[in-house]
């Protein structure tokens, strides 16, 4: 019985830690990827960079997207259009 409350607080902080740092991460990285795989042409974007533009072309092939922006055309990778920021620009 000395062994378990021992080892109490241990299990305690990492309860505390899967809960409030790796469950929402995990959930955050699944809506991300969900965000990605569900991105098509024409949808308006912000990069993690800060560029705005519209998605002209998809590639699969190499994970890319073509991005319009007023400065011309961009090919960037998928993990670069940010997830949230676009979010609220699709909400306004």
């Amino acid at each position: 019985m000395e062994a378990i409350s021992q080892f109490l607080p241990l299990i305690l902080i990492f309860v505390v830690a899967y809960f409030f740092m790796i469950r929402p991460q995990m959930k955050r990285q699944k809506d991300e990827k969900k965000f990605i795989s569900g991105l098509k042409k024409g949808d308006r974007v912000i990069t993690k960079s800060g560029l705005h533009g519209k998605i002209m072309e998809i590639n699969d092939s190499d994970h890319t997207v073509v991005i319009e922006t007023l400065a011309g055309k961009l090919k960037l990778e998928n993990s670069s259009v940010s997830h949230e920021l676009s979010q609220k620009l699709q909400k306004t």
